[in-house]
């Protein structure tokens, strides 16, 4: 949460910022996390990713053969490092491994760092996915077929 209150992406008093503590929680979906290898902060955890599937997942999924990727995040002193990369690699390696044909995620219009990333692991843009959770507040879907 930390990742998306740094850049403006969320304002603490969001009902949001509720949910993303809560995402991983129950036990049911894959939390992925990357830890800081080196130096005096050894171990701290510098980035996330979720992988959610169905049914649990959001309200973008439309069956079992599809899962959610959320709360793809890293903290701003890991940014440019290849963390944000590596954990979107690993959570589409996961998916596939789990049986998943189709990954889907929701993203921010303003994150244009995230679109390009999702650009360049190949994802396309699904408007017709596009949602709105809220008055105001417009994400953009994309999505990546996995081969089998």
């Amino acid at each position: 949460m930390g990742a998306y209150l740094a850049d403006g992406f969320l304002s603490p008093q969001s009902a949001y910022a509720d949910r993303l503590r809560e995402l991983g929680a129950d036990g049911l979906d894959h939390v992925l996390v990357a830890v800081q290898p080196n130096g005096s902060s050894r171990g701290r955890i510098i980035g996330t990713v979720m992988l959610q599937g169905w049914p649990q997942g959001g309200e973008i999924l439309a069956g079992p053969d599809e899962a959610e990727i959320r709360a793809l995040a890293v903290s701003p002193d890991a940014r440019g490092t290849g963390v944000g990369r590596a954990l979107l690699a690993a959570v589409i390696e996961r998916a596939g491994s789990e049986g998943i044909r189709n990954l889907v995620l929701l993203t921010q219009p303003e994150m244009k760092a995230a679109h390009h990333l999702y650009d360049q692991a190949g994802f396309s843009r699904l408007p017709e996915r596009d949602w709105s959770p809220e008055a105001g507040v417009d994400l953009l879907a994309y999505g990546l077929i996995l081969s089998r």
